[in-house]
């Protein structure tokens, strides 16, 4: 007597039905939400950024070469759209999968936390729009920013700084804190005197890069009160504070071409000695 081949045909279509299912509530081709270039604050405490593209007509090697600390800017705002691409320079996703972010980290660990001060019209949104002063945190992998606070604190940051006069003038300054247990907790010790504060400077100088080849000018502040910045941005109670970042046009922007290096180099050859 030949075996009845009914049991394993029901289960074949039972298991047919059930990856058909899956199928259909997994899409990883589901486009995500689209937020219009110039979205601006879509809610009372939440600003929609404008999503990460290239616009930039400066190459990588130039805004190295034009790299400089700035320090003296002029009265114009910051372009949301610009200060969009600084904040994903600094810590944007860029990749799909894994979302690795812009600056490399020990073991993806990611200690890093980014605020943002933007003064009184420091912050252009479209014509006659300006973000609204106070005080931001940079959201990640919404790509957004949520208000902590409203106000203009550029002042208080100028004094917790030591009184540094370019803190105070930029339109915007970023604030980079750490939480320092998310890359202790896998590296110990190491992860507290190595890791962590490298990381901070691959974001720094996405900031410096980024914010060169947009037109801006921005200078690494690391003098300041650690107990006076933490108050005025809000941050949480393992957070310690790295760097400022203040952002403006700048009032006398860098010039340099390749060409006016190249004497220095063939002057330190030699050539034509």
């Amino acid at each position: 007597m030949r075996p009845s081949l009914a049991p394993l045909a029901s289960v074949i279509v039972a298991v047919g039905v059930v990856v058909y299912v899956l199928l259909l509530a997994y899409s990883p081709e589901t486009p995500p939400r689209r937020v219009e270039p110039a979205t601006g604050v879509v809610t009372e405490n939440y600003v929609l950024l404008p999503l990460p593209r290239p616009i930039s007509n400066v190459s990588v090697e130039e805004a190295i070469l034009r790299r400089r600390s700035i320090r003296d800017y002029t009265e114009e705002p910051v372009l949301l759209e610009h200060l969009s691409l600084i904040l994903w320079a600094a810590q944007g996703i860029t990749d799909p999968i894994y979302k690795l972010r812009a600056a490399p980290s020990a073991g993806a660990t990611y200690p890093l936390e980014v605020y943002v001060v933007v003064g009184e019209r420091g912050v252009l949104v479209r014509d006659g729009v300006y973000l609204r002063a106070g005080v931001y945190k940079y959201l990640v992998y919404e790509h957004a920013l949520l208000l902590i606070k409203s106000g203009d604190f550029r002042a208080e940051l100028e004094r917790a700084a030591l009184n540094q006069r370019w803190v105070g003038s930029a339109p915007v300054s970023i604030v980079i804190t750490a939480v320092y247990e998310r890359t202790t907790a896998r590296y110990g010790e190491r992860g507290a005197t190595r890791y962590v504060p490298m990381e901070a400077g691959h974001a720094g100088q996405n900031i410096y890069l980024m914010a060169t080849a947009l037109g801006y000018g921005t200078v690494a502040v690391g003098a300041f009160y650690d107990h006076m910045v933490l108050e005025i941005i809000g941050a949480g109670e393992k957070e310690t504070p790295l760097y400022i970042y203040p952002i403006g046009v700048p009032q006398r922007p860098v010039t340099t071409r390749f060409e006016d290096i190249w004497s220095v180099i063939e002057r330190a050859r030699g050539v034509g000695a």
